[in-house]
């Protein structure tokens, strides 16, 4: 499997310049730069399995275009003044929830795999060959991957969904086709998530039980990120049920016991958790130089926790640097995929909110006890469900740091006053606030793309 996920060489600039030129993104000098680089036949013009395959082999595309913007807006870790002033404009201004519209990275990226996804399932009614597993693998990996770029944008780009105001609350464009000529509308968030679970639900019955491939989607991956979004959603009854089926088709943990603290690098790519492997970009906010661990989250960790040694390392001034990436590799760069320990705490909170606390505290106690020095942990035995829930959101939190979690976590949870939460950001001098559901939580629209198709832009 050695260097199956790169992305192909040279591979992607014919739908680069159709999506780019389609936002109005880039100048012309740069449209030239991607014309001037030689196309990969097989994606340009897919003409048969094989070249479908191609396509979702390009890791860097197909799973690597996952923004990174919640992440640096989240709460889990502060900046120096030195190395907040260090970074480029749009980091700061998604670091101190400022108001800006002209940043494109994380809108466009993710819109640039999607485009991939429709052209995938578009050609493959007109492409002959392969069997009928085959072709159905790769129409629901096309429709997994869709579904999961237009999940991440509706993390940015839409409020958090509200079943009270859903239906008229402002989605994000939906890209369901990739002729260019079609200029996307906003949808609404009720549309938005509509159609992100009917790709997800369509992708179940094509997909396999488990990938040969982590980077691969699965029937065990559409499941998991079907719990994701009902979960985002507060439909709990929805986010258990397909957290157990992920669980019952895939349930694995890592004991933490096994993993050696002092490395740099303590998870390898794919590993036993894992059940699809997709990444965002490392900014520069989160690059361990830069990136301190939240002081009271830290702190929260028991001594016998091994998550304490295991995820963090010690910085020369005493602050502590998150190194428990499940990217398997040094730097920024954040694990965004579907992995095991995620479903347990879907499982549980929604156990604890459908009102089986029995349920949820089984869940709750598996992990946990992998995560403790052993002989050490104590079982939970809580008989009251709200502080039970409390203990469970707390966990989550510690153990699935920088994973694009924390962000829509905030947003859902601030809509209940128990759980709702203000963020401070302590700058020398300045003083940034976010209030709970204040206008910040939803980032502007890329400018051009507004300028180009007449979009809505957000406040």
């Amino acid at each position: 499997m050695k260097n199956s996920h790169k992305p192909k060489s040279g591979s992607n600039s014919r739908f680069h310049f159709l999506l780019f030129g389609f936002l109005l993104l880039l100048s012309l000098n740069a449209c030239r730069k991607y014309l001037d680089t030689k196309p990969d036949q097989s994606i340009a013009t897919p003409s048969t399995i094989d070249d479908l395959e191609g396509i979702l082999n390009a890791y860097s595309i197909i799973n690597g275009r996952y923004p990174s913007a919640s992440e640096v807006a989240s709460d889990d870790f502060y900046l120096t003044p030195t190395d907040f002033n260090s970074l480029i404009d749009p980091q700061r201004f998604y670091y101190s929830w400022q108001k800006s519209p002209n940043f494109v990275g994380d809108y466009v990226s993710p819109y640039l795999a999607i485009e991939y996804t429709n052209i995938l399932l578009e050609s493959l009614p007109k492409v002959s060959g392969g069997d009928e597993a085959r072709r159905n693998t790769i129409k629901g990996n096309a429709l997994f991957v869709r579904a999961s770029y237009h999940y991440a944008l509706a993390q940015l780009y839409a409020k958090a969904y509200n079943r009270t105001s859903a239906n008229s609350d402002l989605g994000i464009a939906l890209r369901l086709t990739s002729d260019i000529t079609v200029k996307p509308a906003r949808s609404t968030v009720s549309e938005t998530y509509n159609s992100i679970l009917n790709d997800l639900q369509r992708s179940v019955s094509l997909l396999p039980p488990i990938p040969d491939l982590k980077y691969k989607s699965s029937k065990a991956a559409a499941y998991g990120m079907l719990a994701r979004v009902y979960l985002s959603m507060s439909d709990f009854k929805n986010a258990g049920s397909y957290a157990d089926s992920t669980l019952n088709l895939y349930s694995k943990l890592i004991d933490y016991n096994t993993l050696n603290p002092a490395a740099a690098i303590p998870f390898r790519q794919f590993n036993d958790e894992v059940i699809y492997d997709a990444r965002a970009g490392g900014p520069q906010a989160l690059s361990q130089a830069k990136a301190k661990t939240d002081t009271n989250l830290y702190a929260s960790y028991a001594p016998q926790d091994l998550r304490k040694t295991i995820l963090f390392k010690k910085n020369a001034n005493g602050s502590m640097a998150f190194k428990g990436n499940y990217t398997g590799v040094a730097g920024a760069s954040l694990f965004t995929g579907i992995a095991t320990n995620e479903l347990y705490f879907i499982k549980a909170e929604a156990a604890v909110r459908n009102g089986d606390s029995n349920k949820a505290l089984n869940a709750l106690n598996m992990l946990l006890f992998t995560r403790w020095k052993k002989g050490t942990f104590i079982a939970y035995n809580i008989t009251d469900p709200k502080e039970l829930l409390q203990v469970i959101l707390k966990e989550r939190r510690k153990d699935l740091l920088f994973r694009s979690l924390r962000w829509t976590d905030l947003r859902r949870l601030n809509m209940e006053p128990d759980y709702a939460k203000t963020l401070t950001r302590n700058l020398g001098t300045a003083t940034y606030t976010l209030e709970p559901n204040g206008l910040r939580y939803v980032f502007q629209i890329d400018q051009n793309a507004v300028n180009l198709s007449g979009l809505q832009q957000n406040p």
